[in-house]
């Protein structure tokens, strides 16, 4: 997916959040509705680290579904090669009981890599797409659980596998 696509799908979703307040018979309603929070990652394997930070903002439809966006920074180092990647996302949340979080996140990242060979050293900077399905615990504002990249791509992606965790909390 190119940049063009991605930046019309997040100003569909701003628009559409945009749209609801303006409908709302109170604008305060709207305020009422909307969550502020993110998420935080962390992988650790031989010789390497994997650290994100993703601050979000949904607006929870009910108790159920919620749905937003969001901002994404990532670093990654796997032995001497290092990553860094800063993008958005699109990401629905659906708890059909209080405990259990279903989710799907659509991710759009800028990589720029340098990787270290025993004769060159590579620079790479690309775009790369991610869909995260994703299942969790939740408590209170804090959810905790594991996410499936459905596009990942083992020679390009930043994650160690396709199956990370991830701990959210929203306020």
């Amino acid at each position: 997916m190119d940049l063009k696509k991605f930046l019309f799908i997040l100003l569909a979703t701003f628009n559409f959040i945009y749209s609801l307040a303006q409908n709302s018979s109170n604008n305060v309603d709207f305020w009422n509705n909307v969550r502020f929070g993110g998420g935080i990652g962390l992988g650790f394997n031989n010789n390497s680290f994997n650290g994100s930070i993703s601050p979000s903002t949904i607006y929870q439809f009910n108790d159920q579904i919620a749905a937003g966006t969001g901002l994404n920074f990532n670093y990654a180092k796997f032995n001497d090669d290092k990553f860094l990647a800063y993008g958005g996302s699109v990401l629905s949340l659906f708890n059909p009981i209080p405990q259990l979080q279903l989710s799907t996140e659509f991710e759009q990242l800028r990589i720029n890599r340098t990787l270290y060979t025993q004769t060159i050293n590579i620079e790479d900077n690309y775009w790369l797409p991610a869909f995260f399905v994703g299942l969790g615990y939740s408590t209170r504002n804090v959810t905790l659980g594991l996410r499936y990249d459905l596009l990942y791509n083992d020679s390009k992606s930043i994650y160690g596998n396709a199956l990370t965790p991830f701990v959210r909390v929203f306020f």
